[in-house]
């Protein structure tokens, strides 16, 4: 122990400790399952497509003298009858479960991205894009037939890129609730990795740090969870809807409530895989191994028979084909894998990722170290054949034909007797191996659809119908609806079918112009793209408008109504969340948290509630009234204009990350033209006292604009004005920012 080394009785022989290192490898250190030995057999056979350095690699991990880094280390199989190899599921359809895990474009290199989505997409597998969108350029086949697209797009806090073009390019579409290697703590891509082509992306602004808040802030509850999981299969009919959560205790019955959210999907991820960008005490103190979280994801489900209603999957450190097999027989249908197929692409686990100086090219955007990338979207598809064929291997030892068959049966684990080690003493494995007393009949794996009721929406019944010769001839429809709160997600199925045709560029504007009348239910016009008008007059419940995508929504009260509209709330909660595009005119109050994470719609509002505006990116927000508390938290990007007629908006602002200031002539021109509009589609009178006396009015008026924001557009306009494109003038002020912080780092 160092602790003895340190305070041996020759104290003073030795001036030094031993260097030691939980995270990373040293000589006569801590034990790790990558180490130098383990990391080089198995890149150099997926290199060489060598099947027998594999099983060298593997040889090292499943060492049941040895292999006491995880619990699965110490399961052994039970004696079984064995059957012929050929008798065994093939590679190709065993290929078919295996994923690669969230890993962002930002956080990992285009070279290393697209890789891995190449090669998932040539053995038939899945890659997962991650939360930070993905470049719409990847979503056709290239001239040699690879397709570089991510099946798997995931929905994250941040929302980065979340839009109805990116959600209908996805056969699944993941809700992220958590990380398994920092649950419950968000994301955070420093200001240096935020290159332009990052930036551009996620519509963001180049240099400026992006925050992935620790909740969605429209999932406060399950009942919330299971709204996002039927937005999002509205948005897109076609795809799987799956859920990630975080192995921890009581995982059982959050993934019990997801089944019953209707999702297709829920995977349960481990503690013990997680990028060098993680937090250390969290890779340390936080989740559990994914053993845990699936053995009491299973049993639930079996338990309160939804197991046959969707499918287990389950990640965090798979690294050979008997962990595939032992996270089968424990529940799971499907597999993810991260930190391997980045070794196999050339990681060395230097666990600097945060700091864009990966030496090998996998974890940075730098692009004299992005030169330096080895890896190649074969070695990718080499090591997932390898995995799938040693499952094939032990399958035909255990006697299985196929993975459905294992499913479940913790009946041929058993605790290895034969592991020695002290630590294992006491031990007890015998909860993950229960077995449920449940009817034969009760399937272990999936075997039946969820049932979303998407011909039971009003886009199925309805809007889609009347609205086919727009869909497929582009000819103007216009036509009034009456609606009532049990009709959620209005209009965003038909935007669906908008997008699948005529992708980002939607159908020109006002193609489609529909009217509501009532009280729309939740998620009103979600995701809805450019051609897509929505006019309610009426009110509407919570999330109008998110992930608006360049369509156009427009709220009024009846002319009928005896209120004032300024004075009062006319739509719910985090409305215009994660909006990338599009236009917007509330002729109300908006209840709280009103446009987070905006990053490209143009808004007015009559006042909103508390938070507005936060961990806004871009896009531009009026507001005509009075604000809550902590508007323009985390706010990295766009502006926001508030008339402050009170004069005490500065008591409500949070000015951590934004200057407050008057408006300039130029701002003051957009935001008049803005409340124009405002005027035109809403009739607002609170909008037409505004311009009636828009030479005392507009005096009166804050614009918000984020510090590092501001300071890189001053950048971007200096380098433009000298005669560079847009694209070179951003890169050009990006490199002179990552100067500066260089500098103020050193003290210079």
């Amino acid at each position: 122990m160092r602790h003895t080394h340190a305070f041996k009785v020759e104290r003073g022989s030795e001036k030094t400790l031993e260097t030691g290192d939980d995270f990373q490898w040293r000589q006569n250190g801590e034990d790790h399952q990558y180490n130098p030995k383990t990391i080089h057999l198995l890149q150099q056979a997926c290199r060489s497509n060598n099947y027998k350095l594999f099983k060298e690699y593997s040889k090292l991990l499943t060492d049941t003298d040895h292999n006491l880094q995880s619990i699965r280390g110490l399961l052994s199989f039970k004696k079984r009858e064995p059957i012929p190899i050929d008798e065994v599921e093939s590679v190709e359809s065993i290929c078919k479960r295996f994923k690669t895990g969230a890993m962002s474009y930002g956080s990992i290199s285009q070279e290393a991205h697209e890789a891995l989505a190449i090669a998932m997409n040539r053995i038939g597998g899945k890659s997962n894009s991650g939360e930070g969108g993905e470049d719409p350029a990847r979503f056709a086949p290239d001239p040699n037939g690879d397709l570089r697209r991510s099946s798997i797009k995931q929905v994250a806090s941040g929302r980065f890129g979340v839009s109805s073009y990116y959600l209908v390019n996805a056969d699944e579409i993941q809700i992220k609730v958590a990380q398994g290697a920092k649950p419950g703590e968000g994301g955070h891509l420093p200001g240096k990795k935020v290159y332009p082509w990052i930036a551009e992306v996620r519509g963001s602004t180049p240099g400026v740090g992006l925050i992935s808040p620790p909740p969605h802030h429209d999932i406060y509850s399950i009942e919330d969870l299971a709204e996002l999981i039927h937005n999002l299969k509205n948005a897109n009919p076609s795809a799987r809807i799956s859920v990630k959560l975080v192995s921890e205790v009581g995982v059982g019955t959050i993934a019990a409530g997801v089944a019953k959210g209707r999702a297709d999907l829920v995977l349960i991820s481990g503690y013990d895989g997680g990028t060098g960008a993680a937090p250390r005490t969290s890779l340390k103190h936080a989740g559990l191994p994914w053993e845990i979280g699936l053995a009491e994801t299973h049993q639930t489900l079996l338990l309160n028979r939804l197991r046959d209603r969707i499918v287990v999957e389950t990640d965090g450190k798979m690294m050979t084909g008997r962990d595939v097999v032992i996270a089968s027989l424990l529940g799971a249908e499907e597999f993810g894998f991260s930190t391997a197929p980045l070794v196999v692409l050339g990681c060395i686990l230097m666990r600097v990722c945060h700091l864009d100086t990966c030496p090998v090219g996998v974890a940075t955007q730098n692009p004299e170290l992005r030169k330096k990338f080895p890896g190649e979207a074969a070695h990718v598809a080499n090591f997932m054949r390898f995995v799938a064929k040693e499952v094939r291997e032990l399958m035909a030892e255990l006697g299985f034909r196929t993975i459905n068959e294992m499913i479940g049966r913790t009946d041929v684990l058993e605790a290895n007797q034969a592991i020695t080690h002290w630590k294992t003493k006491g031990i007890d494995l015998s909860e993950l191996l229960y077995q449920p007393d449940v009817p034969k009949e009760v399937s272990r794996y999936q075997t039946v659809e969820q049932v979303h009721g998407l011909d039971k929406t009003l886009d199925g019944q309805e809007l889609i119908p009347l609205c086919i010769e727009a869909i497929e001839n582009q000819e103007k429809v216009e036509a009034t609806f009456s609606i009532r709160n049990i009709n959620r997600v209005a209009g965003t199925m038909l935007g669906s079918e908008i997008t699948k045709r005529y992708g980002a560029e939607g159908l020109p504007e006002d193609t489609i112009d529909l009217t509501c009348k009532g009280s729309a239910g939740q998620s009103f016009a979600a995701f809805i793209p450019r051609g897509q008008t929505m006019r309610l007059v009426g009110d509407a419940n919570d999330f109008l408008g998110k992930g608006l995508s360049g369509g156009k929504i427009i709220v009024h009260p009846s002319r009928k109504s005896t209120f004032v509209p300024e004075e009062n709330i006319i739509v719910g909660n985090v409305c215009f969340y994660g909006a990338t595009g599009g236009e917007a005119y509330i002729n109300g109050i908006a209840g709280e948290r009103f446009c987070v994470r905006n990053s490209g719609a143009s808004v007015v509002v009559e006042g909103v509630g508390d938070h507005g505006c936060e961990y806004m990116t871009g896009g531009t927000v009026v507001v005509l009234g009075q604000t809550g508390k902590n508007f323009a938290a985390g706010m990295s990007g766009g502006v926001a204009f508030v008339l402050d007629e009170s004069g005490d908006f500065g008591q409500k602002c949070n000015q951590e990350q934004v200057l407050l200031g008057s408006v300039e002539e130029e701002d003051l021109h957009r935001v008049y033209q803005m409340v124009e509009k405002h005027v035109q589609y809403t009739n607002s009178p609170l909008a037409i006292r505004v311009l009636d006396d828009w030479s005392n009015l507009k005096k009166k008026f804050i614009r918000v604009i984020p510090k590092d924001f501001l300071e890189m557009q001053t950048r971007i306009e200096r380098y433009e004005a000298s005669g560079l494109s847009k694209y070179k003038a951003a890169l050009a002020a990006f490199e002179e920012g990552k100067k500066a912080v260089n500098e103020a780092k050193d003290g210079g």
